[in-house]
């Protein structure tokens, strides 16, 4: 199985770059994922005039199945209603066959209006367990911001404010792979069972520690996880293949007993 992880398009921005854009789905679709995630910040700063740009140019995407979720900046300026009104809803849950794995798919709108800060919020994480719920081969937990701090960024800010329940109930929940955006600056973080993946600013010069616009691809074969960072019209490197099956020990998934998913009404989108 192959996934592309794509973020921080910020369409609209000073230093948004649309031919990066091009090069980038170009080659995505070059390599034909079965699964394209565009973990947020889709626009620059919400602005109703930039969410059509946005749709029309992640349209190139030729995969069948691409998941959005919204970052900060699409949360600016009621932006958020945007991105509903463009993208559809914030929040997904999906089962999907692919490759001859079935998938368990959350994406969680991690985004607060006109705050740079991210929050999953305890109203989510009774529907996250229920989407996780039964069997799967792979489990993706999809959000914009990051878990965990991201090195190369400058001053630690805009961390999800309940990451640490947030950390303690996907593992409980047996996830594989976490895929974020928000810094950008790629990076994997290998902690409690799961695959922290963190892809940098896609299209444009906003760059931090890792001075390359870039993207991801990862791939899932046998019992390897294999993350490549990908800079649009150039070079590409590993960040990484690691096992899919951790030992007993190291992912101490069961011996938690600190987070107790939240029951009653959601306010997340179902």
């Amino acid at each position: 199985m192959l996934i592309a992880q794509i973020s921080d398009v910020h369409v609209g921005g000073a230093r948004y770059d649309q031919d990066l854009l091009h090069v980038a789905i170009g080659e995505i679709n070059a390599v034909e994922p079965d699964l394209v995630i565009v973990a947020g910040d889709l626009t620059d700063d919400g602005y109703p005039d930039q969410y059509p740009e946005a749709k029309q140019e992640l349209a190139a995407l030729e995969c069948e199945q691409v998941v959005c979720v919204p970052g900060n900046h699409d949360a600016r300026n009621v932006g958020y209603l945007s991105f509903e009104d463009t993208f559809g809803t914030r929040d997904t849950r999906l089962r999907l066959q692919m490759d001859g794995l079935e998938v368990a798919l959350v994406a969680v709108d991690s985004s607060k209006p006109d705050l740079d800060e991210g929050e999953i919020g305890r109203e989510h994480y009774g529907w996250i367990e229920e989407g996780f719920a039964g069997d799967a081969d792979l489990r993706l937990f999809v959000c914009h911001h990051h878990l965990m701090p991201v090195p190369g960024t400058g001053r630690e800010r805009n961390q999800v404010l309940d990451a640490g329940d947030v950390i303690s109930l996907l593992r409980q929940l047996s996830v594989d792979l976490v895929l974020s955006g928000h810094r950008h600056v790629p990076y994997v973080w290998p902690v409690a069972g799961m695959f922290i993946v963190h892809s940098g600013t896609v299209s444009t010069q906003r760059t931090r520690g890792f001075p390359h616009p870039a993207y991801n691809l990862i791939r899932i074969e046998g019992g390897q996880i294999a993350v490549e960072l990908c800079i649009p019209g150039s070079e590409r490197q590993s960040l990484g293949e690691y096992p899919r099956d951790w030992p007993a020990e190291l992912s101490a998934r069961h011996i938690d007993p600190f987070v107790r998913a939240q029951r009653g009404e959601s306010l997340a989108n179902d």
